[in-house]
């Protein structure tokens, strides 16, 4: 953990990966998937004409989570969490949703859309 010295490189980290894939023996796929639990909708754009209103009736809704607005709004809860923020060239509002459970990631992401889109 110390090698490195805390740096911030690119480099370092395609070494790194690349001795644990080479140690490892095992394919990219598996690495990741002991450690990745969600699964993911991908990122879903609806044409939306007020956006910031629907970005502020989302937040409403959701108020009683974690929530961010690093990079748009991004709301947390302990098993499927979500980010809505808007594009920069387009009036589109783009979502991603991720959820521990396949079902979990269907109705989340249907709930959302149909909030957007309503």
């Amino acid at each position: 953990m110390f090698d490195n010295f805390y740096a911030d490189s690119a480099l370092i980290t395609l070494v790194v990966f690349l001795e644990l894939l080479s140690e490892e023996n095992k394919k990219v796929s598996e690495l990741v998937a002991e450690i990745d639990r969600y699964f993911r909708s991908g990122e879903l754009n609806s044409q939306v004409e007020d956006i910031p209103r629907k970005l502020r009736a989302i937040e409403k809704i959701y108020s009683l989570s974690r929530i961010d607005h690093l990079d748009g709004l991004t709301v947390e809860f302990d098993n499927w969490w979500f980010n809505v923020r808007p594009s920069n060239t387009e009036p589109l509002l783009r979502l991603n949703v991720e959820a521990e459970t396949p079902e979990l990631l269907q109705q989340k992401t249907q709930e959302l859309l149909t909030l957007i889109r309503s």
